[in-house]
C-alpha cells in the first residue's frame, strides 16, 4: 500500500478519535446535560466515570520515567526479545507501569474504591454461608428488599462477589491485600494476549503490538476494579482455546478446550456482558482454522454455569432482575442520546486515540493485514458495539469493557512503523494526563 494512503487512513482515523473524545468532554458542560447520575455535583469529567482534581504523586516520577523509557526503547526491545524473556518482561512492565500510575495517589491510589460500600470487599467480609450466598443471591438483587446488596455485588453473578470472598478465607481480605492481587492477576492480560497470538501462528503480531498492550491507559482501571480480573480469566480462556487449535491429537484438544471452556464460562459468574466473548472464542477457532476443539470449548463454558444452577443461582432468571434495578435506578439519570456516542469516546480514552489511528490503518490494509488481526479486532468491535446497543452500559465501560479492549489493541500492528514511536507517546501522555488530572471512581 502506498505511503502516503496509509498516512491518510492513520491521520483519519485519529482525527476521528479525537474528535469524539472532544466532543464527549466539551458538550455536556457546553450544553448543560446532566448526564451522570451520583457522581461528584461540580466537576464531573464525562465521559468518565470521576471528577476534575488536578494532582501529582509519589507514583509520578516513576510513572513518567517509564513512560518515557517504554517510548525510546520498547518497540525495539520487543523486536530483538527471546520470546519467554519477552513474555517476563511485558508483565513486569505492564504490572509497573500499573502501579506507578495508581501510586500517583500514594497508598490511596489501590484502595480508595474498593472499600466503598457499593463495592464486594465490605460485603465479602460479612459472607459466612456460601451455598446460601448462592441460593438466595437472585432474591437480593432487587433494590430496597430485604437485605438488598450494594449496587455492585447487585450488579454481577455471584462470581464476582465470591472472588473477594476466597481473598477473605485466605486472609488476605485487607483492602490494600485485596487491591495488589487483583491488579497483579489483571496485568497479566498481555501475557495472555501474546500466548495467543503465537498459538495462532503469528508472533510478529505479537511483538508489535505488545508496547501498546502493556503501556494503555487501561492501567488506570486494571489497577482498581475487578474488571480487570474478569479481563484476565477471559484473556487465559482465549489462550487455552487457541492452544487446542493446533495440531494435537485428540486427548490433548479436549484438554485445553475444555480449559478455555472453563475459563470462560467463569467470565459469565463473574459479568453479565461477558456472554460476548464468545464472538472472540469464534474468531480465535476461525483464525486457527480448527473447529476441533468447540465441542470442548462449548461443554465447558456450560458447566460452571449449570453448576450454579444446580447450587441455586439460575443465570438466565437473575439477568431480568438485574434489568429491572439498573432501569429503575443509575440508568435513568443517564440519557441513551448521549450516552451511546460517549461511550465509544470513553474507550478510546481507556484503549488510547491510538485505536482510531490503528483501525484506520488496519481498514486501509484490508485483505494484507494479518488475518488474525482482521478476525480478533472484528469481534472485539463487534462485541463493544453489540454492548453499547443494549442500553446495559451507559458509563462506567472504561472498566466495564476492559476484557474486549486488549483484542481491539491488535490492530496497532497494522500501524505503519513510522508511527509506531510517536503513537506510543500519545499513548502515555494520554495516560498521563488522565491519571494526574481525573480522580476516577474506579
Amino acid at each position: 500500500m502506498p505511503a502516503a494512503r496509509s498516512d491518510r487512513a492513520t491521520w483519519g482515523g485519529l482525527t476521528v478519535a479525537l474528535a469524539l473524545v472532544a466532543a464527549a468532554i466539551a458538550v455536556p458542560p457546553l450544553r448543560h446535560w446532566e448526564v451522570q447520575a451520583s457522581l461528584h455535583p461540580v466537576r464531573p469529567f464525562a465521559p468518565l466515570a470521576g471528577w476534575v482534581d488536578p494532582r501529582v504523586g509519589p507514583g509520578t516520577p516513576v510513572a513518567v520515567a517509564l513512560g518515557l523509557a517504554a517510548v525510546v526503547w520498547g518497540t525495539g526491545l520487543a523486536a530483538r526479545l527471546r520470546w519467554r524473556a519477552l513474555l517476563v518482561t511485558t508483565y513486569v512492565v505492564t504490572a509497573a507501569w500499573t502501579l506507578a500510575l495508581a501510586f500517583v495517589d500514594g497508598r490511596a491510589g489501590l484502595t480508595h474504591e474498593i472499600v466503598n460500600h457499593n463495592e464486594y470487599l465490605p460485603t465479602a467480609r460479612q459472607v459466612h454461608d456460601v451455598p446460601a450466598l448462592i441460593r438466595g443471591f437472585a432474591d437480593r438483587i432487587p433494590a430496597g428488599v430485604p437485605g438488598s446488596w450494594p449496587t455492585h455485588v447487585a450488579g454481577h453473578p455471584p462470581g464476582a462477589l465470591l472472588l473477594f470472598v476466597g481473598l477473605v478465607g485466605i486472609g488476605w481480605g485487607g483492602a490494600f491485600a485485596s487491591a495488589l492481587v487483583l491488579t497483579l492477576v489483571g496485568c497479566t492480560t498481555p501475557v495472555a494476549v501474546l500466548v495467543t497470538l503465537r498459538r495462532l501462528g503469528v508472533e510478529d503480531v505479537a511483538r508489535r503490538a505488545v508496547p501498546f498492550l502493556a503501556l494503555a491507559p487501561a492501567a488506570i482501571w486494571v489497577a482498581v476494579s475487578a474488571d480487570g480480573v474478569f479481563a484476565a480469566v477471559a484473556a487465559w480462556g482465549l489462550a487455552a482455546v487457541a492452544t487446542a487449535t493446533g495440531p494435537d491429537r485428540g486427548v490433548v484438544v479436549w484438554g485445553w478446550g475444555l480449559l478455555g471452556g472453563l475459563l470462560l464460562g467463569s467470565c459469565l459468574l463473574l459479568s453479565y456482558g461477558l456472554p460476548l466473548l464468545a464472538l472472540l472464542v469464534l474468531a480465535v477457532l476461525a483464525a486457527g482454522r480448527s473447529w476441533r476443539p468447540f465441542p470442548a470449548v462449548a461443554l465447558g463454558a456450560v458447566v460452571p454455569v449449570l453448576g450454579f444452577a444446580a447450587l441455586g443461582f439460575r443465570w438466565w432468571e437473575a439477568y431480568p432482575v438485574l434489568q429491572d434495578r439498573y432501569w429503575a435506578g443509575i440508568a435513568a439519570g443517564r440519557p441513551a442520546s448521549y450516552w451511546f456516542w460517549a461511550d465509544l469516546a470513553a474507550l478510546l480514552i481507556c484503549a488510547g486515540p491510538v485505536l482510531g489511528a490503528a483501525v484506520g490503518s488496519l481498514v486501509a490494509e484490508g485483505r494484507r493485514s494479518p488475518r488474525a488481526v482482521r478476525l480478533l479486532v472484528a469481534a472485539s468491535g463487534v462485541a463493544v458495539l453489540a454492548a453499547d446497543a443494549s442500553r446495559m452500559s451507559k458509563g462506567e465501560v472504561e472498566r466495564i469493557w476492559l476484557p474486549f479492549v486488549p483484542w481491539l489493541l491488535l490492530a496497532t500492528a497494522c500501524l505503519p512503523p513510522r508511527w509506531r514511536r510517536p503513537m506510543l507517546g500519545v499513548q502515555v501522555v494520554v495516560a498521563l494526563l488522565v491519571q494526574h488530572l481525573v480522580l476516577t471512581n474506579w
